[in-house]
């Protein structure tokens, strides 16, 4: 019986473990599908799980690499998957009523890279309905919990793949972002997350949300881990009309310890603008390390951001509305309170709104450009309040009740407008709750990002056992 401390290890670690066959994936798999399903009650990160399934791909996975055909990291590597992401003959129910029996012909385009590098899916992940909301508080397959603190929501849309990895029932995972869906979980569960470039992760084989917002990345416990994925499913797929012929780098490659000359900006009216004092005492104590490293900090304006928060509320909700506007219009009852309330906000702005949102939004996306002419990152809080309990719709910010929606997206939405790749990653712990700082870069330069995250990594060296410890030692 394979020791449980296991499941606290990166992917990394335990790839080492199976490619030398010192554990097996069909023990490795085993394992973690009895910890999942142990905590699941507890969590409830999963909507649903594939054992058999799992464990049959886990004796192949065995076989092959006993045959001296290992294909990788990932090769045996066990993991849950977001429900909105398809897998060929399989029910994917995007935590909807409407799609609870919902079965794809093909697998996405994320699954198929995954399965072609030997990774095996245990199950789909908790989410909330249709990736829609930051709560994940679903009204049809129930609350997922933080890890940390289970009265505290975990963060959305991806709440279960944030949840899942911080309570070492997954080893990795995927999240798809569309105002921040990969991002405000993983700042909330302590995790490595990264919105991707937008078109450098094929959406094919992905419910939408929003089609010209929406991305696919990896939520992971390591920097490393989470360059790792992007190697694996990053790659154009013609199927998915926003995807985008570039060369993919070696994102390992790049997580060197010199950061001396790189130039970090800092915009501060807009992402130090109303954060709780607490995080952003945080997260400028990064920057003075990075600084004290040999790193240059550059303080540079974005005026755009002003209209962004508008740019993003009026693309979001009239896609998403245009998406499920036929189910609206003839079964809205099926539809949670919240999002029913947001689709039917959805079918108000005019062509006129729309198209002007998104003027403003190539605006933004130009002065970002022109930033990244002068600055390696960005970077900034990811969120500017700490999560509240499951069930509120306010939360405190420096002793101001203020609405969660509005605020929990401000710094998080402006990358998913512009297509910039964004990561978060934990800095720090308050009141027993982790904080996440985002790394903001220039279209197709994850590397670039990574270097940076590689090197706060080191000098934070968060535990990002902390809470898995609690589950797995239990």
């Amino acid at each position: 019986m394979l020791d449980k401390s296991l499941l606290l290890l990166p992917v990394l670690e335990l790839a080492k473990r199976i490619q030398s066959r010192e554990v097996s994936s069909v023990d490795l798999t085993q394992l973690l599908l009895q910890h999942a399903q142990a905590c699941n009650p507890t969590i409830n990160a999963y909507i649903s799980f594939r054992a058999d399934k799992a464990l049959a791909e886990a004796a192949q996975a065995d076989a092959e690499i006993a045959q001296g055909q290992y294909r990788g990291v990932f090769h045996g590597i066990p993991m849950g998957i977001k429900d909105n992401i398809y897998l060929a003959g399989e029910v994917t129910t995007m935590a909807s009523k409407i799609h609870q029996h919902f079965v794809a012909d093909s697998d996405a385009s994320v699954i198929a890279r995954l399965k072609q590098a030997g990774a095996i899916i245990i199950g789909k992940l908790n989410m909330h309905e249709y990736a829609w909301g930051i709560s994940n508080n679903s009204p049809h397959f129930g609350a997922c919990h933080n890890p940390w603190n289970l009265d505290k929501i975990p963060g959305g849309s991806s709440g279960g793949s944030g949840a899942a990895v911080a309570a070492a029932m997954s080893t990795i995972s995927l999240g798809t972002d569309t105002a921040g869906s990969i991002r405000i979980p993983s700042s909330a569960c302590g995790l490595v997350g990264l919105k991707p470039t937008h078109g450098l992760v094929a959406k094919f084989g992905c419910f939408p949300l929003a089609w010209s917002l929406d991305h696919i990345g990896p939520m992971a416990k390591t920097v490393a881990d989470a360059a790792a994925m992007l190697q694996v499913i990053a790659g154009y797929d013609p199927r998915d009309p926003t995807s985008q012929q570039v060369d993919i780098a070696n994102y390992s490659a790049h997580l060197t310890a010199d950061i001396a000359g790189k130039v970090i900006g800092i915009n501060e009216e807009y992402f130090f603008h109303q954060v709780d004092q607490r995080i952003e005492n945080l997260v400028r104590a990064q920057i003075a390390q990075l600084e004290a490293q040999g790193a240059i900090i550059k303080k540079v304006s974005i005026p755009a951001l002003n209209h962004a928060e508008y740019t993003e509320l009026i693309t979001s909700l009239s896609e998403a509305a245009a998406i499920h506007h036929q189910d609206m219009q003839q079964r809205p009852d099926d539809f949670g309170d919240d999002i029913r309330l947001l689709f039917e906000l959805g079918e108000i702005p005019t062509a006129v709104e729309y198209l002007h949102a998104q003027q403003l939004r190539q605006e933004l996306k130009q002065q970002f450009a022109a930033i990244f002419a002068e600055v390696d990152v960005l970077i900034a809080p990811t969120l500017p309040i700490l999560p509240p309990d499951i069930g509120s719709a306010t939360v405190d910010l420096n002793g101001e009740t203020v609405d969660l929606l509005n605020h929990i997206i401000r710094f998080t939405g402006p990358s998913n407008l512009t297509g910039f790749p964004a990561l978060s990653m934990p800095c720090g712990i308050i009141d027993g709750q982790p904080v996440g700082l985002q790394i903001i870069g220039p279209a197709f330069q994850e590397a670039q990002v990574f270097h940076i995250a590689a090197a706060i990594e080191r000098q934070q060296q968060f535990d990002y056992q902390y809470a898995a410890r609690a589950y797995v030692e239990a």
